[in-house]
């Protein structure tokens, strides 16, 4: 059985409402599923109403399929179709399902569905239909002593929560607590890792260099903006004048006590800094004047600007010992430096001015290293012996700097007095061995010497740890001197250095060489001395006859193109001259 309703205004929804009502009693549902369809209903009703339109309500019986062996179930569906513009703007229909006994007075039904239209009679029928509410109402009020004995004993156990609730919160605020001093625990463990990382990297960047003005140039760009936004750097003069009136205040005070300064309106509170007054330059801008301090004196002050209003005093602290480490860096680029220039000259100075023997043509080289502390170690000479032989020497000393070109000196002093004795080439080095090695046990020397003497049409060498020379015929056939050499001289060891000779006919080249001329780290020796050897061989005997000085230019050119040169370089041509 279905009935039908339209609804669009106040009544149709209260003849809608009496009628579902009347015939939920005659289908016999329950009185509490009676008044749950009816409040439901009523209010799904005046939504009905709110938004307007015209509505369906459609009541149908209908059965409930259960498990064997239990009969179906009977209930009652109410439909509430949305009006054709509530269906239009996504509205779904309202539905709800009691459950109802079989009736048996299908005509009792079928009056419940029906419903005057008089106002007094439809009064009525809604009291009527409120009868199930009431019967509602006097089943909760049987329930009301009840509900107030488990009142009270909710009441009691409520009290008993209010107390856990408050340990509780006890509990979760001293957890609170304890995250927050966790999490800035982390923070400040995490800034501080960050400083140091930033310390370390900040260090090798500055110690990387060997040139104090680029350590000079680094330092700003390694602090702004991330730690200041300015940055002015003073180096003292080498006469150790004080700052000048262009420099702020608080920069001469740090200059003249060692003690790092902040200019600033307030006091900064930094670790280890003195505060003073702001600087007349920079009223409106905090300064920090840092030294730049050595075990005498300071170097220079660094004054900074803060990225903000000021620093924080941790990361002032990290910048007090940046500048000190650059301030380490400065002072020991400008040590290096002036010993390299005083090796450099040294060296320079007592290079020999190559004797000029009729017959015999000499061109010698000599390029200091461009990069670290290798200068000092290469050496050549050539001189005159007293029986009329020429004696050419090229050498290398273990070890760099200044300690290395004195000993560079103090074997060539020793070379030339012995040769004055007379004496082959491998005796020479035997004797220079000995000397060495009693003179400096922790130094050592590689040396290549050959003799040429007018009245002999042989050249006579012996090295002692040294790359082989490198001999050009006339023909413009040029082969290495392979000849097993000496050791080291100095190493602590006796030995007799053996003396080599190899027939040399007018219009042949000898090339004596450092290994900074043939050496490179990354395909080693072998490679640089075939290429000496196609660069030798590249020449006409014209050239060589002509010009040996432009032909020994034109040998360092392609041999140190790939090279930055990271050691000394020497370079002795020895020519002897055609005889047209």
């Amino acid at each position: 059985m279905t009935r039908t309703w339209l609804i669009s205004d106040v009544t149709d929804a209260a003849v809608a409402r009496v009628a579902a009502a009347r015939l939920a009693t005659a289908f016999g549902v329950p009185p509490v599923e009676r008044a749950r369809l009816t409040a439901s209903l009523g209010a799904q009703l005046r939504l009905c109403l709110t938004k307007g339109g015209t509505w369906r309500l459609a009541l149908e019986t209908g059965t409930v399929s259960r498990p064997a062996p239990q009969a179906a179930e009977r209930v009652l569906h109410a439909v509430v179709t949305p009006s054709p513009e509530a269906a239009a703007a996504g509205q779904p229909p309202w539905r709800v399902t009691v459950p109802c006994p079989e009736a048996d007075d299908v005509g009792a039904i079928a009056d419940a569905g029906a419903v005057a239209d008089d106002p007094v009679e439809l009064a009525q029928a809604l009291l009527g239909a409120d009868e199930d509410t009431a019967l509602v109402l006097e089943r909760l009020t049987e329930q009301k002593g009840l509900v107030d004995f488990h009142r009270e004993e909710l009441q009691q156990t409520n009290q008993g929560v209010v107390a856990l609730h408050a340990e509780l919160d006890a509990a979760g605020r001293a957890q609170r607590e304890a995250f927050a001093a966790e999490r800035k625990a982390r923070t400040e463990a995490e800034h501080a890792r960050r400083r140091l990382t930033f310390l370390a990297d900040a260090s090798a960047v500055l110690t990387a260099s060997l040139d104090h003005h680029e350590i000079v140039r680094r330092l700003p760009e390694l602090l702004v903006p991330e730690y200041a936004t300015g940055v002015d750097i003073w180096l003292f003069d080498q006469d150790g004048d004080r700052p000048g009136p262009v420099h702020a205040a608080a920069a001469v005070v740090a200059a003249r006590t060692g003690r790092p300064q902040y200019a600033a309106a307030h006091p900064g509170g930094l670790p280890g800094v003195d505060d003073q007054p702001p600087s007349a330059l920079a009223p409106d801008r905090p300064l920090l004047c840092i030294p730049l301090p050595t075990r005498q004196a300071p170097l220079g002050v660094v004054t900074l600007s803060p990225p903000g209003d000021r620093w924080d005093p941790d990361d002032a602290v990290m910048l007090v010992e940046l500048t000190r480490r650059a301030s380490i860096a400065i002072d020991h680029a400008q040590r290096y430096q002036h010993n390299r220039d005083i090796a450099e000259t040294l060296q320079r100075a007592l290079l020999t001015e190559l004797p000029a023997p009729p017959g015999l043509a000499l061109a010698a080289r000599y390029l200091p290293a461009t990069h670290g502390l290798n200068i000092g170690g290469d050496w050549y000479d050539a001189f005159r012996q007293p029986d009329g032989g020429v004696i050419a020497v090229v050498g290398d000393v273990t070890g760099h700097g200044l300690r290395a070109a004195v000993m560079m000196s103090q074997l060539r002093t020793a070379l030339r007095a012995y040769a004055v004795d007379g004496g082959s080439p491998g005796q020479l080095l035997t004797r220079l061995h000995t000397f060495l090695h009693h003179l400096q046990p922790d130094l050592f020397a590689t040396a290549v010497i050959a003799r040429f003497h007018p009245d002999d049409p042989t050249v006579t060498w012996a090295a002692a740890g040294h790359p082989p020379p490198v001999l050009r015929t006339p023909d413009g056939g040029v082969r290495t001197l392979d000849a097993k050499p000496g050791a080291m001289l100095g190493i602590p060891m006796r030995q007799e250095i053996a003396d080599h000779t190899v027939p040399m006919a007018p219009g042949s080249t000898l090339a004596l060489y450092t290994d900074g001329l043939v050496e490179r780290r990354a395909r080693g020796i072998d490679p640089g001395i075939a290429r000496l050897a196609d660069a030798l061989g590249s020449f006409g005997p014209a050239e060589l006859d002509t010009d040996l000085e432009g032909s020994a230019d034109g040998i360092l050119r392609p041999m140190l193109s790939d090279s930055e040169r990271d050691d000394d370089v020497c370079l002795l041509l020895c020519h002897l001259r055609g005889t047209g």
